[in-house]
């Protein structure tokens, strides 16, 4: 297992009622329904949540493979992400679709730098040998 050296920052939450409840950080920017997957119910779900949280960080890690190279990155890159939640016979499990958006970069350019980020994101190297991801990229 990999250990921090430095902690960076640490978000907070709290939780009550699982899928079903409210999520609340500690400083109070976040506050929301929770609500089970296809149960139109009010709320978001963890799967949700953990796709926002990934595109968000891997658009950060592209970002940092393109300053290695002194790229410009478009200003309408754009990460979507798809979150699995299914079961097979051991239980429960994720899997994950990142569709990368990098128009007018050389696709091979832009390859490398998905790549890298995936290779950089925390998400990434958390998931990583743990679920399937499938990247697809668009440019």
């Amino acid at each position: 297992m990999t250990k921090i050296d430095k902690v960076l920052y640490t978000g907070r939450t709290h939780t009550t009622g699982g899928r079903d409840g409210v999520a609340r950080s500690n400083d109070g920017e976040l506050n929301l329904k929770l609500s089970s997957p296809g149960s139109n119910r009010p709320g978001t779900n963890p799967e949700q949540l953990f796709a926002a949280g990934w595109s968000a960080c891997f658009i950060g890690a592209i970002g940092l493979a393109a300053a290695k190279r002194k790229l410009k990155l478009p200003k309408d890159l754009s990460v979507d992400a798809e979150v699995d939640l299914g079961t097979n016979a051991g239980g429960y499990l994720l899997g994950a679709r990142l569709t990368v958006n990098l128009p007018g970069l050389p696709e091979d350019v832009a390859g490398e730098l998905v790549v890298e980020a995936h290779a950089t994101c925390p998400y990434s190297r958390a998931t990583s040998g743990n679920i399937a991801v499938e990247f697809i990229l668009k440019v």
